[in-house]
């Protein structure tokens, strides 16, 4: 968490002082383990992700340049990246066809955000 925290880019703006400037995401997996006398052991894993998302920004607004500038414009294209896969989920949810026999293409591979968060968003692994 530490390194993380250290590593995390954090920038003014004339719209916020300390402005996020990237996405964070903490993947904490739990792994329970069982073993009764006489059976095979039983493992079961959960992965729990904790997302704190960068806010859109409009350019204009946050004076923004260079850097600043595509560091928002990055953020942007991942949250509108985002916002069309769950988009494409709720469409193949209501499609009614089986798991995996959709024609809706899910854009996970579109951003490093929701190629991150697949599993957690409904994707196979």
């Amino acid at each position: 968490m530490d390194t993380g925290t250290k590593n995390r880019t954090v920038a003014s703006t004339a719209m916020n002082a300390t402005s996020s400037r990237a996405h964070t995401i903490v993947a904490i997996t739990f792994v329970q383990k069982t073993k009764e006398e006489g059976q095979q052991g039983m493992t079961k894993t959960s992965v729990i992700n904790l997302v704190d998302l960068a806010g859109s920004e409009r350019a204009a607004s946050t004076g923004a340049a260079g850097d600043r500038l595509k560091e928002g414009a990055a953020i942007n294209q991942s949250l509108s990246t985002l916002g069309n896969v769950i988009s494409a989920l709720a469409d193949q949810a209501s499609e009614g066809r089986p798991p995996g026999k959709s024609k809706i293409v899910v854009p996970f591979r579109d951003s490093a955000l929701t190629k991150l968060l697949k599993n957690a968003l409904g994707g196979k692994q």
